[in-house]
Formats: C-alpha cells, sequence, structure tokens
C-alpha cells in the first residue's frame, strides 16, 4: 500500500504540529526528513515554496501549509476529539503577529529592529495564553486540541531563546503547560531522530 510522504524537519515547529496531528491520529505516513541546506528535489518538485512540511497523497495531491495538514490528518481519525478544541482565531494570532515577533527576537541578525522590543511585544501573547490557562489546563478546555498543538512548538522557539528570561517571568499557567506537553510520551514520539532522506532510502514509517 502507498503511503502519504511527510517531508519534515525535526526542529522547525510547523513541522512538529503536523507531525504531532499526524500521530495522534493513527495516521500512517512515510517520513522524508530532509536537510534545509539540501533541500531534495522531490520536495521542490511537489511544493516549490521548499519550506516544510509538505505532504503529498497518493494520488498526487499535496498539501503544503501544516495547519491543513493538521485537519487533514484529524479528518481521518480524531480519537481524542482535537478538532472539538479549534480556537482558529487564536492560532491565527500565534502564526500572525506571535511568529513576526518571535523571528525577530530569535534572529536579530536576519531582520531589522529592537529584539527586547519584539520580545516584550511577543510577550504580550504568552500573558495572554498565561490568562487562558488559568482557567483550564488546557487552551480550550480540560482536554490538549489542535489549538494547543498548534501553538505549542512556537512557545517552546520562543521560551528557548533565553530560557533564564522565560522561566523568570509570571507565567505559571504557561509554563506548566509548556512542560506538560513537552513531557508527553505525544512529544517524545514525534522527535525521533530520522537521517536525512536521500532517493532510494528504503521508506522510514511514521506511524501513531
Amino acid at each position: 500500500m502507498i503511503e502519504p510522504i511527510l517531508y519534515s524537519f525535526r526542529r522547525c515547529p510547523y513541522a512538529m504540529r503536523a507531525r504531532l496531528a499526524v500521530m495522534v491520529s493513527g495516521s500512517r505516513c512515510e517520513l522524508r526528513e530532509i536537510k534545509l541546506s539540501a533541500k531534495p528535489a522531490a520536495m521542490l518538485e511537489a511544493s516549490p515554496k521548499g519550506t516544510v512540511p509538505v505532504l503529498v497523497l497518493p494520488g498526487g495531491a499535496v498539501i503544503e501549509q501544516s495547519i491543513d495538514i493538521m485537519r487533514w490528518a484529524l479528518g481521518r481519525s480524531d480519537p481524542e476529539g482535537w478538532l472539538a478544541r479549534d480556537d482558529e482565531a487564536l492560532i491565527a494570532a500565534n502564526d500572525g503577529p506571535f511568529k513576526h515577533d518571535l523571528d525577530r527576537y530569535k534572529y536579530p541578525e536576519r531582520h531589522e529592529g529592537d529584539p527586547a522590543m519584539h520580545r516584550e511585544s511577543g510577550a504580550a501573547f504568552l500573558r495572554e495564553l498565561d490568562t487562558r490557562l488559568a482557567a483550564s489546563p488546557q487552551l480550550c478546555g480540560d482536554a490538549r486540541g489542535i489549538t494547543d498543538a498548534a501553538i505549542m512548538p512556537f512557545v517552546r522557539q520562543f521560551a528557548a531563546v533565553d530560557r533564564g528570561w522565560f522561566d523568570a517571568q509570571p507565567l505559571t499557567h504557561l509554563q506548566a503547560w509548556l512542560a506538560g506537553h513537552l513531557a508527553s510520551d505525544l512529544f517524545a514520539a514525534i522527535m525521533v531522530r530520522p537521517a536525512p532522506w536521500s532517493p532510494g532510502d528504503a521508506p522510514l514509517a511514521f506511524a501513531g
């Protein structure tokens, strides 16, 4: 049986959230880890945008956006009911303004502007998340859902820029939420370390 092919990069937050949804859905695919400095021609042919994740379905259709890959996987199987906890506006705030600030805080050499200013602007979003998490263990209630999985990898990346600063912030609920996700079996399962894929390699199964 031909499986979907998922092009991924282990540390990319967009690829992480796609893998989280694929894994929790129990879907099967062939995982192809890429090197950002040597993107495979097969991936670029399927998706000229050249960024991960990219999901190539057996019939040749291509899903290029991470949130669409998440919803595709969960649309096939959603054993934990993740799609019932889908806050599209909060995900859009993460993917838009917060990601803008994250990039300029983490990579100031690539962008003009003041990284401290972008850290503070991003922290405003973190405070919003912390307020929500004061009312419930997860962003949309008692159980984890697509909103948590879509946002968590970006909060993880923001926290890692200056872990001492992040840990010193009055974000008790957010810090506990992040720690819980990072310690989960699900996160451990999607953070395996595959070797970069090359044409002719034996397929590497990725399945929940």
